[in-house]
């Protein structure tokens, strides 16, 4: 059965490089896509490979039922298109980059929905937040803050701890992508 994999967690846990590792080590012929988040972030402001949009633009998709999930978070629109349900309808399992915030709602709109949770030791990710130097020291703060007092709760919730080497980190996001239940 196809399945929305609902990859989340802190900013600085490594979701984006774990899925551009999971992504460029599939298999031929796996039925498994990878969304494309729309943002409201300049294409070159790091990161994740993402569908840049101005704020004009995001309110016109999501105005005209462009996206099947979407959310604010940290000053930006986030939304994933509606070819999410063709691609689940077709077969396909997709992964998408999410928000533990708005795990409720995307859960309701999509039931089967399996929740994967990235984590990282608060020393990780107050390292890679500093080394990737996007934020201010007080915007570091505020995000080890609240990776510490954010809970996740869902029946279905996977966890993989990231505090380690990228390829083992990516390996056992691997071994769940393509697990068959």
């Amino acid at each position: 059965m196809p399945t929305l994999f609902y990859i989340i967690g802190p900013s600085g846990a490594g979701k984006d490089s774990l899925i551009d590792r999971c992504r460029a080590a599939l298999p031929p012929a796996t039925p498994l896509v990878f969304a494309h988040r729309y943002i409201t972030r300049p294409v070159d402001a790091g990161g994740e490979n993402h569908i840049a949009l101005t704020t004009a633009e995001f309110a016109t998709r999501q105005a005209h039922g462009a996206f099947c999930l979407h959310w604010d978070g940290n000053g930006l629109h986030y939304g994933i298109g509606t070819e999410v349900r063709s691609w689940l309808a077709n077969g396909l399992s997709v992964v998408v980059n999410g928000s533990r915030g708005y795990l409720d709602q995307a859960a309701a709109l999509f039931p089967d929905l399996r929740p994967v949770l990235i984590t990282v030791t608060p020393e990780v990710l107050r390292g890679r937040l500093e080394n990737r130097g996007r934020e201010t020291a007080d915007e570091i703060e505020r995000r080890l803050a609240r990776a510490a007092a954010f809970s996740v709760d869902h029946p279905r919730l996977i966890r993989i701890d990231n505090s380690g080497p990228l390829d083992q980190g990516a390996a056992a996001l691997r071994a769940v992508l393509l697990a068959t239940d």
